[in-house]
């Protein structure tokens, strides 16, 4: 029931209605900030920034889209996975500004990521390039791995979201697991 609620509402909100906006983020809250606390679990234990503050961002920037228009609950989580993605690499990148270069302490477990790769942490730095390389190389792939391991989206909820098959869905994902393995190994 929440997620066609949501979902009526995100529809509403693409139409000009900003009071489905208000109505919207008590219902959408606690889910982004899941998202978020999922984020900042896999970074340094001394991340300066708290899940509070990322959801705050990553919501004042959904607010901004102008030219998005919503068609459901999938789709609005993993736009909201996509910033928050940003704001962590963003943070990262000011950070190893700040130190001038200096060691990058920045690390993002993939173990709960469907053991993406072998090694238990990653960095998000690396990560990022490596998820934009194989965007370049297959956007549909890239798309894929945003949506289930940073959105936490299901393959039905990506099914949903991208209007392609369950099937293309697995298969692709294994390949882009198979690539970024690759990728992030060597």
């Amino acid at each position: 029931m929440q997620g066609e609620s949501v979902t009526q509402l995100l529809l509403e909100w693409s139409d000009g209605d900003k009071a489905a906006l208000d109505e919207l983020l008590p219902l959408v809250y606690d889910e982004l900030h899941r998202l978020a606390n999922a984020y900042l679990r896999r970074e340094r234990a001394n991340h300066t920034l708290q899940p509070t503050a990322l959801v705050n961002e990553a919501y004042m920037r959904l607010v901004e889209q102008q030219h998005v228009r919503w068609q459901n609950r999938a789709q609005f989580f993993g736009i909201a996975a996509n910033l928050m993605r940003q704001i962590l690499v963003d943070h990262a990148r000011q950070r190893m500004a700040a130190k001038r270069g200096g060691p990058d302490q920045h690390r993002l477990s993939l173990t709960q990521a469907e053991r993406v790769i072998n090694r238990a942490e990653v960095d998000v730095l690396a990560l990022n390039e490596a998820l934009n390389k194989l965007t370049e190389f297959d956007a549909q792939q890239g798309r894929i791995v945003e949506l289930k391991f940073f959105a936490g989206l299901t393959i039905e909820e990506i099914v949903e979201v991208l209007g392609i098959s369950h099937a293309t869905i697995e298969r692709e994902w294994k390949l882009a697991r198979a690539w970024l393995r690759r990728e992030l190994s060597a």
